[in-house]
């Protein structure tokens, strides 16, 4: 079983640091955030579920790098909405279509998850731009077909305007 720990930018829900590892330690989850967070931090609050992997060490960490930590309730993961929505989009379009077969494996296919989802997912959230702010294309002339390019091995595709002949 492998865990991941990412953390996601709510206002363009951009991941802004995602690591997998298959013994998550507080120790561990500390080197992830300092490597999220770099100083000087311009993030205020850090939202965290209840999980005890999240102790003394990572709150004092986030206090000292002047992060407010904010904790969800007990069994409420409506309180972080956007992570678990992100959590769901990663199982659904991902990991419920190909099993990784080790860490090095899961890693490199959340890297070609993550650069489809900033560069190429559409979000109606954000008006129906991508995180990465690629700009909406229109229909160049009449006789313009849809081209599919593939992304991540072809298990999803992003879709442009081909030009007119």
């Amino acid at each position: 079983m492998f865990y991941c720990l990412f953390v996601i930018e709510h206002g363009r829900r951009r991941i802004l640091h995602f690591n997998t590892t298959a013994h998550p330690t507080s120790e561990w989850i500390v080197q992830q955030l300092r490597e999220a967070f770099p100083l000087p931090c311009p993030q205020r609050y850090v939202v965290l579920d209840r999980d005890a992997k999240f102790g003394s060490d990572v709150i004092e960490f986030l206090k000292t790098s002047g992060i407010k930590p904010i904790r969800t309730s007990i069994r409420s993961p409506w309180q972080n909405g956007v992570a678990e929505r992100w959590i769901g989009s990663f199982r659904r379009e991902m990991t419920d279509h190909v099993i990784p077969l080790n860490e090095r494996h899961l890693k490199r296919l959340a890297n070609e998850y993550l650069t489809y989802y900033h560069e190429d997912r559409a979000h109606k959230s954000l008006g129906k731009q991508t995180p990465g702010r690629r700009p909406i294309q229109s229909r160049p002339a009449t006789g313009s077909e849809i081209l599919a390019l593939p992304r991540i091995g072809g298990l999803h595709h992003r879709y442009c305007w081909t030009e007119a002949a």
